[in-house]
């Protein structure tokens, strides 16, 4: 059961309401409601998606970012949500999986990309010049390190409030690896 009352998109107010009915359009999921019951928390989710959703990094990027990443915090509703958004932008299920486990196998950039922001989560952001490296000769620059410490940021705030929340799923469970 969800530990925080989730905020009716129609019955919101205030800054909650002009989120619901300006980014968040249409896009009334579970978390979003949630994440309205506390209007700072919700502000800086939309403005930090916002923001990396306008970078370098196509959506592709970005979700393999939010697979690698909410495997590793073990993100049930993250997993699920980024599963169903990464088919929408193109990801196969394979690559989908590859993320999840750090190993995209016949995308060389893409597993570099899974690979550096496993090494964000699990140094806990202190990479080495290897990863770094590795990450660069992936085909990345240092600008776009960047936005992947942000994106990998968004996640961590989204994996976190739904573990936190116990969010409930509304979208199909995410396969097992």
């Amino acid at each position: 059961m969800q530990r925080i009352t989730p905020v009716d998109p129609a019955l919101a107010t205030g800054r909650v309401k002009e989120i619901f009915e300006g980014p968040l359009k249409g896009k009334a999921s579970n978390l979003f409601k949630a994440l309205g019951a506390a209007p700072a928390a919700l502000e800086g989710y939309v403005s930090l998606a916002h923001a990396v959703a306008h970078g370098t990094l196509s959506a592709r990027e970005r979700e393999v970012i939010a697979l690698a990443v909410g495997q590793a915090n073990h993100c049930e509703y993250c997993l699920a949500a980024h599963t169903a958004i990464g088919r929408s932008v193109g990801l196969k299920d394979d690559q989908m999986l590859g993320a999840r486990r750090g190993a995209i196998v016949g995308d060389p950039k893409l597993h570099g990309l899974a690979r550096f922001a496993l090494a964000l989560h699990e140094k806990r952001g202190a990479v080495s010049n290897d990863d770094v490296a590795s990450f660069t000769r992936a085909g990345y620059t240092e600008a776009q390190m960047g936005e992947v410490i942000a994106c990998y940021s968004l996640d961590t705030l989204t994996n976190y409030f739904n573990k936190a929340n116990q969010t409930v799923l509304d979208f199909p469970a995410a396969p097992a690896l």
